[in-house]
């Protein structure tokens, strides 16, 4: 086996089980399917592999997994999350056909915690900080939703207030400047594995190309390490992949989301 090869196996034996959705507030079974309900009327599909299934099969269970979501009133939204890799006969036919619709393509990267361990050298007045208090996560939040192109959304802000309570180990770093939040990211240590995965990571259009988003990762690496992770995970944009190649991460797979509206 290739390095490549050995953290991609990593990922799907450790990663694609209920350690993927700690959040969790409801989880249904259909085949090899995990059907996660999440709260703010989300649904999830996801799943290890598909067990070589036929692609009548595979739309068999993406009109019965719809189904499912569409008979709680309270869904308002469904992502199927889909891997480069995965075996999947006829699913991209399937899910259009039932209405869900790509989303951005992203890389799957993974590599050692220490790897990312760096001195960053920081712009003058650059401050970095673990973040725990409702204000500064609704400003991080508001920063993201600007950053990604989306509408400012207390929901958003909210779902994150509701991982911060469960304690489950989730961090949330920023970098700022005179009070204003420039870049942000959050780390998710995954219970029973190996593995932190970062994510979340958004940087002020004015504030890119200065090593800002560097130093908000080594900061969460560094984080990973002293809570005994070794391999950080990471699904990545074309903007964070080159940085996070250049110090020894790997692109094992991509993933590419199809999103379903009611």
């Amino acid at each position: 086996m290739t390095l490549s090869e050995e953290l991609l196996l990593a990922y799907d034996q450790q990663l694609r089980t209920d350690a993927e959705t700690p959040s969790a507030i409801a989880v249904e079974r259909l085949g090899p399917l995990r059907l996660v309900t999440f709260p703010g009327g989300r649904g999830f599909v996801t799943y290890q592999n598909l067990d070589g299934a036929s692609a009548q099969t595979i739309a068999q269970w993406v009109a019965e997994a719809l189904a499912y979501y569409c008979d709680d009133p309270e869904i308002v939204r469904v992502e199927w999350k889909t891997r480069g890799h995965d075996h999947a006969p006829g699913l991209h036919e399937a899910l259009l056909q039932s209405g869900f619709e790509p989303d951005e393509s992203e890389s799957i990267m993974i590599g050692p915690a220490t790897a990312l361990d760096v001195e960053v050298p920081l712009p003058p007045g650059i401050s970095l900080r673990r973040v725990t208090e409702e204000r500064d996560i609704r400003a991080m939040s508001a920063m993201q939703d600007e950053v990604f192109g989306d509408s400012v959304s207390d929901g958003n802000a909210d779902a994150i207030l509701r991982r911060v309570a469960c304690d489950d180990g989730m961090e949330l770093w920023v970098a700022e400047h005179d009070g204003l939040i420039v870049s942000a990211g959050r780390l998710e240590p995954v219970r029973d594995t190996e593995f932190a995965g970062i994510w979340g990571g958004a940087t002020r259009a004015d504030w890119r190309g200065r090593g800002i988003y560097r130093a908000v990762t080594a900061a969460r690496a560094r984080a990973a390490l002293a809570l005994g992770k070794k391999l950080i995970h990471s699904d990545s944009t074309d903007y964070s992949r080159p940085i996070l190649e250049r110090y020894g991460l790997l692109r094992v797979s991509t993933t590419t989301p199809y999103r379903w509206r009611r």
